[in-house]
């Protein structure tokens, strides 16, 4: 019989991480907890849930960090999440039929639909949001970014049916506190390939990031949530790119 891992990455995910073990039950035979520096209550639910947990002294980004907990799974199937996702019944469902009737698929996407602010994005750019999280185990491996990881499979990927949830933003605050993580973690990787920018770079960027999310990816049908994201995306990507400007400007100093 198949068996499963499920791997996650954390760091102060108490407000998230009980509903994610939780939705785990009757599928995982293991579950491997890789965690930077929580000082909540993180281990403590992982320890509760059984987990398999490892706490390295330094952070190597997103990427290398998956690719630690991955090598600790040992089962024959691994499954990739994020402490702010929750498998459904349904999906539960069809991952084990998956997993028990695919001799020649070796990886498989799966659909997210993600919460913003009050609702479950379904334009935006945010739906169909497929992701490729479950593989045999040898066949894939994550790329080694800083940020915007992603799993680079060996073989042939196939579509599930049933999304898993997201809850990614609950407020407005985690939607800043994001925005200002992430694009000062994607400015110091484009700095590091080479990337240059500049003050008129950010604003057109961040003026085309709203555009194409509001009008070209119809978020305007996603309410005042999809006002509000066109907004967010927008200045995610104007930080980006002025943050790379001045990490330009003091490499030149």
């Amino acid at each position: 019989m198949p068996t499963l891992s499920v791997i996650l990455i954390t760091r102060n995910e108490e407000a998230n991480l009980e509903a994610c073990l939780a939705s785990l039950e009757g599928i995982a035979q293991q579950i491997v907890v890789v965690d930077t520096n929580s000082a909540d209550r993180t281990l403590e639910i992982a320890q509760k849930y059984g987990s398999l947990i490892s706490q390295p002294s330094d952070w190597p980004g997103f990427g290398p960090q998956k690719n630690r907990a991955l090598g600790l799974a040992t089962s024959d199937w691994v499954l990739s999440l994020d402490a702010d996702e929750r498998l459904t019944p349904a999906l539960k469902s069809e991952i084990l039929t998956a997993i028990h009737h695919s001799a020649h698929v070796d990886c498989f996407a799966i659909p997210r639909l993600s919460w913003y602010c009050g609702r479950f994005i379904r334009h935006s750019g945010w739906s169909p949001d497929y992701v490729d999280r479950l593989f045999r185990r040898g066949t894939a491996h994550f790329s080694d970014d800083l940020v915007h990881e992603r799993l680079i499979p060996k073989g042939q990927v196939a579509k599930l049916k049933n999304p898993m949830l997201h809850y990614s933003f609950m407020n407005y605050s985690q939607v800043l506190q994001k925005l200002d993580r992430y694009s000062t973690a994607s400015a110091e990787q484009a700095f590091t390939k080479g990337k240059t920018s500049s003050p008129l770079k950010a604003v057109l960027h961040g003026a085309w990031a709203f555009f194409r999310t509001y009008i070209l990816r119809t978020g305007f049908l996603d309410g005042p949530q999809g006002f509000a994201l066109a907004i967010s995306n927008g200045q995610g990507t104007y930080y980006r790119y002025i943050k790379l400007w001045h990490l330009n400007q003091d490499a030149e100093k």
